[in-house]
């Protein structure tokens, strides 16, 4: 019997997230944004939009077309264990996980 390695999923992600204190969120905001790389993303470019970690913080206001995403191959996205894709368009990893 082959033993499975234990993987944190976006799920307790989201859940260990709820137990942070402001301070602790902001700098964990402040980690993730860093790691981000939205701003070379195809959809992203030229567009004017500002913002960055769409995965966390919700889609664009500014952003309204598909152009290309670069969400599947993003840190930040494997550090959440996230699993969607045009976050900028379609909305947050909580949103789009309907949670």
């Amino acid at each position: 019997m082959v033993k499975e390695t234990q993987k944190t999923t976006f799920e307790q992600n989201m859940e260990a997230m709820t137990k942070l204190s402001p301070r602790e969120m902001e700098a964990k905001v402040a980690e993730l944004t860093k790691m981000c790389i939205c701003g070379g993303c195809p959809t992203y470019s030229g567009t004017g939009e500002k913002r960055l970690l769409f995965c966390a913080t919700g889609k664009s206001k500014i952003i309204k077309k598909e152009k290309g995403c670069l969400c599947p191959g993003c840190p930040v996205q494997k550090k959440l264990a996230l699993r969607w894709d045009y976050y900028c368009l379609k909305g947050s990893g909580k949103e789009q996980a309907g949670i």
